[in-house]
């Protein structure tokens, strides 16, 4: 029962400090040049991020006059 307990509370709280330390985590996940590259490919590969991200690349702004 003890063990249980202890399993479940290892759980609950490596979940909340990921959740507290999520872009900390994120920032050193993303520090690595292979998982950056790879997180980059793949969501690439997602036609709703990919089109967003190419509107914003290439929008054309005009100037007011």
């Amino acid at each position: 029962m003890l063990r249980i307990l202890v399993k479940y509370g290892a759980i609950v709280l490596s979940a909340y400090l990921g959740y507290r330390y999520r872009y900390r985590l994120l920032n050193v996940l993303l520090g690595v040049p292979f998982l950056r590259r790879s997180v980059v490919a793949s969501s690439m590969n997602m036609p709703l991020v990919k089109d967003k991200m190419l509107q914003s690349m290439f929008k054309l702004e005009t100037s007011p006059r």
